[in-house]
């Protein structure tokens, strides 16, 4: 076998497995340097009731699945809501309340590698 045939069977085996990847110039990458949520994303969407119209004045809550922290933000009158500055590095749980009232939980994944996570949430 010659020497170029092995390392492109070498490098097909690599990539068939997930453990490398190639970059546009062909060089190998580890996919570890090209997946790194490294940095900060926003947080954002709208809360919703029942019949899918906007709720002004609704508490949204950001809550750190690591340390417990919460962060909260009350809707807009438009149902809108933000977060800045939202760690990549960590995951987050995501919900609304109002009126007794509240959504289903979401979670912002630090596998998800969106600088703008964007979720409406709907009251029930």
């Amino acid at each position: 076998m010659t020497r170029q045939r092995f390392r492109l069977l070498a490098a097909a085996a690599l990539l068939s497995a997930g453990i490398v990847c190639f970059s546009p110039n062909d060089s190998l990458i580890a996919p570890a340097a090209q997946a790194q949520n490294i940095g900060e994303r926003t947080v954002s969407g709208t809360v919703l009731n029942g019949a899918s119209a906007p709720v002004a004045g609704a508490t949204v809550f950001l809550q750190n699945e690591k340390n417990k922290s919460i962060r909260s933000y009350t809707s807009t009158a438009d149902g809108h809501f933000h977060f800045a500055q939202v760690n990549m590095a960590e995951d987050f749980d995501l919900w609304a309340e109002k009126g007794g009232k509240k959504s289903a939980v979401k979670t912002v994944s630090s596998w998800d590698a969106r600088k703008d996570f964007i979720s409406d949430l709907k009251l029930k």
